[in-house]
């Protein structure tokens, strides 16, 4: 395949990248380098990477003429209290720069684009509630979470109008090697990079707050099943299907250092959700994909990362 990849340098973007590499694909690369790094994409010769805006006129250039088969759609603004102080930044990156690219995907005859949607969208659910099935009602507490479901919707609209297929995958909270400190699987990222330099760590509420972390890796192989699916129009969850809490986090960071980890407490951020866990039986059945790499894996993964860098 011929694909064309949004936020290619960045923390999953570059997951992505290399296992569409490793598996013969032909991949374009597009990112401005405001988070990714380009180091963070190997040289070969099946990529090309292009530094540009999402809303840049390269970017419809790029797509016009590329002949791309799809475009995974990963730029985008990723942090819930940045979408708090300010939403019309959120809007414009995460709304007005996706219907651009929608715009170009169109025009250039794309036959597929799968985005990059997020747990926020579901807001927060009672307990009794978890997993959380994608058939649920979306009620986000966050401009962030909001900006992802109008771009949902869009798709659907396009899909309806254009004939332009896609799948929306709803990503629970990814984590791995490259993350920065944003987004919503950041805490690891926050968590490891400051234990691995010796640093105190501070959890924002009581600690009991769940999440359900899923490997960088895993969500790559969720694109790519994505990508081959003939089941589209349709939203999946990815997700391991299991909650856990930040206390519980800690637990497990301390036996992977190798020392007692004692955090400090902060209040807790507005539109932080406080449970949460993603049902993936969708996914199973129509990806034939499942996460592959337990949490203690990928934590080492991380925490190796960073203490490399410290080096």
């Amino acid at each position: 395949m011929n694909i064309f990849v949004t936020g290619g340098a960045g923390f999953i973007g570059s997951h992505l990248v290399r296992h569409l590499l490793a598996e013969g694909n032909t991949v374009t690369a597009l990112d401005n380098l405001s988070t990714g790094l380009r180091e963070n994409l190997p040289e070969d010769k099946n990529l090309t990477f292009i530094e540009a805006d999402v809303n840049s006129e390269i970017l419809e250039t790029t797509v016009l003429s590329g002949h791309f088969d799809a475009i995974v759609h990963l730029a985008g603004q990723t942090m819930v209290n940045i979408s708090i102080d300010d939403p019309v930044n959120d809007a414009e990156q995460n709304v007005l720069n996706t219907v651009r690219l929608l715009e170009a995907a169109r025009k250039g005859n794309v036959k597929r684009i799968v985005f990059a949607s997020t747990a926020a969208a579901y807001g927060n659910v009672a307990e009794s509630e978890l997993p959380i099935r994608e058939s649920r009602a979306l009620e986000p507490m966050s401009f962030y979470g909001l900006s992802k479901i109008t771009v949902e919707k869009y798709l659907d609209m396009y899909q309806q109008v254009f004939g332009l297929d896609y799948v929306v995958l709803r990503f629970a909270n990814v984590y791995g090697e490259r993350q920065g400190d944003g987004g919503e699987g950041g805490v690891i990222s926050i968590f490891t990079k400051r234990i691995a330099a010796g640093q105190d760590i501070t959890i924002f509420g009581d600690g009991e707050q769940t999440r359900d972390f899923v490997y960088a890796g895993d969500i790559a192989d969720g694109i790519i099943a994505a990508l081959k699916t003939e089941d589209v129009n349709v939203a999946y969850n990815l997700s391991t299907q299991t909650e856990i809490s930040l206390r519980e986090l800690i637990s497990v960071l301390s036996r992977i250092a190798g020392r007692k980890i004692i955090p400090k407490y902060g209040p807790e951020r507005a539109g932080d959700i406080y449970k949460s866990m993603l049902s993936n039986g969708r996914a199973k059945m129509g990806l034939d994909w499942e996460p592959k790499i337990s949490l203690e894996e990928g934590l080492k993964r991380t925490y190796q990362h960073f203490v490399e860098l410290n080096k």
